[in-house]
């Protein structure tokens, strides 16, 4: 049942935001005597549909919740189909203070390319492993994710301010510099979505890859020993684990098996499967991103910047400050000061510079620069834009990139 109602919000979600995108589009292609008017009853019929969807998605979250008898935000596809449900709830707020229809133009699509993300990673209900056995797991990664949510609403905000006031056709070197950073955003947004899709089709196609791997493991007994694991590919491997041995493996395109082995320094039976997630991504990233420009015939960000016409920029700036505001406070309590509380219950320390503990006071370090160049030295436009944008790139980098590149204390949220 649970499951049915993430659908359900997920296709609610993608119906609200062709309402947002009419909103925005619509006016310009449709005669309408008032365009104005045109504009709040389509963008009306979005948020309408956003707020179903969301309830949609607190019922799968309690039913979940229910089912597995813990709060779902023990794994990772727990905690970012939690995340795109916050990120839902924090434009909510904004939508009602701002009442902005392209603004769901471009922060529904995060949360529907997070929840997307979420669904390739396995959806059974399992049991909390001893480290989560706290009640802090409710408040330590609730407060953190809807702190998170609102830097992502900040985000979508900074990307719209750069699509409205970037000069693309501009040839200076800081034109040129300007153009390839929004382009490098698009095509990060891209590599996602192409990774999602590339997950979802080679699982339907019954693709899959076996190794046998030397893992070191240390016993109850602090005796460090090497036990052979398995470990099972999805995407074709380019990349094997270093120093295994390859049990099983489907043709894809005549490769027979993998082209290298991943490096010494990558150690662990998921390492190499890991990197080569990573390559896969990037590679079906710059696929997708050349097809489109290819199609176009033109940069990403000049393709979106008429739609941004007629979209006050003072707004925009000020939606995406505004939201970066709320959630500063909110992430700090939760990704900080309720993680550091619970750390030292889990493992009697406050910090122990494990990578997701150092990502995350690198994401609340820039936020707080981001803060202070904005109320301090006045950086608003596109100073500002740049910031909330770089900001939630390394949101997303400690969500994902962290996760799939770095093993810690934190790792089990991959599993």
């Amino acid at each position: 049942m649970s499951s049915t109602f993430l659908l359900i919000a997920f296709i609610v979600y993608a119906l609200a935001l062709l309402g947002f995108v009419i909103a925005v589009t619509g006016k310009k292609s449709v005669q309408e005597a008032d365009p104005e008017g045109f504009a709040k009853r389509w963008g009306f019929i979005g948020f309408i549909l956003t707020v179903i969807g969301f309830l949609c998605h607190v019922m799968f979250f309690f039913t979940r919740w229910a089912e597995g008898g813990h709060i779902p935000t023990s794994n990772m596809y727990e905690f970012m189909t939690f995340l795109g449900m916050m990120i839902v709830l924090a434009f909510i707020v904004v939508y009602l203070i701002y009442r902005t229809p392209a603004l769901g133009v471009f922060a529904m699509p995060v949360s529907i390319i997070i929840i997307a993300y979420a669904s390739v990673f396995p959806r059974e209900v399992q049991p909390l492993i001893p480290a989560l056995q706290s009640y802090w797991l409710k408040i330590h990664v609730t407060t953190a994710a809807l702190g998170e949510a609102f830097f992502a609403v900040g985000f979508a905000a900074g990307l719209m301010y750069l699509l409205q006031n970037v000069n693309f056709g501009g040839t200076s070197k800081a034109d040129r510099r300007e153009q390839r950073g929004v382009e490098f955003t698009i095509f990060t947004l891209l590599m996602i979505i192409s990774f999602v899709v590339a997950i979802f089709g080679f699982n339907a196609a019954g693709y899959k890859a076996t190794f046998v791997s030397d893992v070191k493991m240390t016993d109850t007994n602090n005796v460090e020993q090497v036990v052979k694991q398995n470990v099972e590919y999805v995407l074709p491997p380019i990349v094997k684990p270093h120093q295994s041995e390859q049990l099983g493996m489907k043709p894809f395109l005549g490769m027979t098996e993998p082209l290298f082995e991943a490096p010494s320094w990558m150690e662990g039976a998921n390492a190499g499967r890991k990197f080569n997630t990573v390559i896969w991504s990037v590679l079906l990233g710059a696929l997708l991103y050349a097809l489109i420009r290819l199609v176009i015939r033109k940069p990403l960000g000049r393709a979106f910047q008429p739609a941004m016409r007629g979209i006050d920029s003072e707004d925009v700036d000020e939606i995406g400050y505004r939201a970066i505001a709320i959630g500063y406070p909110i992430f700090t309590l939760g990704a900080l000061i309720f993680a550091m509380i619970w750390a030292h219950e889990a493992w009697g320390r406050f910090w122990g510079w494990d990578p997701k503990e150092v990502w995350a006071l690198i994401v609340w370090l820039f936020y707080a620069v981001y803060l202070h160049l904005r109320l301090s030295r006045g950086w608003q436009g596109k100073k500002s834009a740049w910031l909330s944008v770089i900001g939630f790139l390394v949101v997303m980098f400690t969500l994902v990139g962290v996760n799939l590149v770095i093993a810690g204390l934190h790792s089990y949220a991959g599993t």
